[in-house]
């Protein structure tokens, strides 16, 4: 690990500050990514600022009927909390379905966002990887894949975002609050937040240098049958192969959103369209133009067959 200097921000509009000022700055809150990539020396922080004391740990109502969750919630407290078990049950199940219990423990809203790739050539600093170095290329792309996109990646990089909270946040229309180093706030809804990857997969959101995310916003609830199910190669602490986020009304019309297939949580508007027609005619909507690989076109199939039991599920 390389060496670094350490400070505590005071509030959220001082650790802009300091991190857009203070070049190879880091916000560091839970550490759970962080800390083990700059182990591997992929990430190499000069600086890191501390904003675990900056009271962003809050679960509260909005007058729209919704639930502003504070940027540094952890994703425990999140899952059980009352009103989203209630509510958004499709959050509670995805935050549950992720790592271990000990790791949620100390994860938080705002870094299971940015937490990166878990893609096998990312993390080998002897594979070349546009997304750690840029320019270097993407060993994936004539490797093993299986793990891998197969929607909205580029000839630049292959990676899946590996979030589940992300997946059901995008369902679920959530939107992200934060503050620019200059002190002013922006909202920016999920569906924007993160980029195509294109040339340039290092950068991975359209955050500015520095900005902070102080908190993710619901809007309020929309009822119907909450589903999240994660297709893995095993029960526990395994990322997605696939993974289906469905929020389903009783008519059968609904949202859904898919994780392990794409650079970010993948959802298509004109797909909710076709839920009620079943699983198949709303995955090959969701997956129009798919370039999977050699080794993961099975996800293709998979992603039909899971959306097509969640649907079963749904209707009882």
């Amino acid at each position: 690990m390389k060496a670094f200097s350490y400070a505590r921000a005071t509030s959220p509009a001082e650790a802009a500050a300091l991190a857009a000022r203070t070049e190879g700055a880091k916000f560091i809150a839970g550490g759970t990514n962080l800390l083990d990539l700059m182990k591997l020396e992929i990430e190499a922080p000069t600086h890191l600022i501390d904003v675990n004391g900056l009271k962003l740990d809050a679960i509260e109502a909005t007058e729209a009927g919704g639930l502003r969750i504070g940027a540094l919630v952890r994703n425990t407290d999140l899952a059980a909390d009352a009103r989203v078990r209630r509510d958004y049950g499709l959050l509670s199940r995805a935050l549950v379905a992720g790592a271990s219990g000990q790791l949620r423990n100390k994860a938080t809203t705002a870094g299971n966002l940015l937490q990166r790739t878990r893609c096998p050539y990312f993390y080998d600093t002897n594979q070349p990887c546009n997304k750690r170095k840029p320019g270097s290329g993407c060993a994936a792309l004539n490797g093993f894949s299986r793990q891998l996109g197969v929607i909205g990646t580029s000839s630049a990089c292959i990676a899946t975002h590996p979030s589940d909270m992300a997946v059901a946040l995008r369902a679920l229309d959530a939107t992200v609050e934060t503050v620019k180093p200059d002190g002013a706030t922006r909202v920016i809804p999920l569906a924007d937040f993160y980029r195509d990857p294109g040339e340039t997969p290092h950068l991975e959101t359209v955050l500015a240098k520095g900005e902070l995310i102080t908190a993710v916003v619901l809007p309020s609830p929309v009822g119907g049958t909450h589903i999240y199910r994660k297709v893995r190669d095993r029960a526990s602490y395994a990322f997605a192969l696939i993974s289906v986020a469905a929020i389903v009304q009783k008519d059968g019309t609904g949202r859904v959103a898919l994780g392990g297939v794409a650079p970010k949580p993948w959802r298509v508007a004109a797909a909710d369209a076709e839920l009620p027609r079943g699983g198949k005619a709303a995955a090959d909507m969701l997956l129009a133009g798919a370039k999977p690989t050699h080794h993961n076109a099975f996800k293709l199939t998979l992603a039909q067959r899971t959306l097509s039991a969640v649907l079963t599920e749904a209707k009882g």
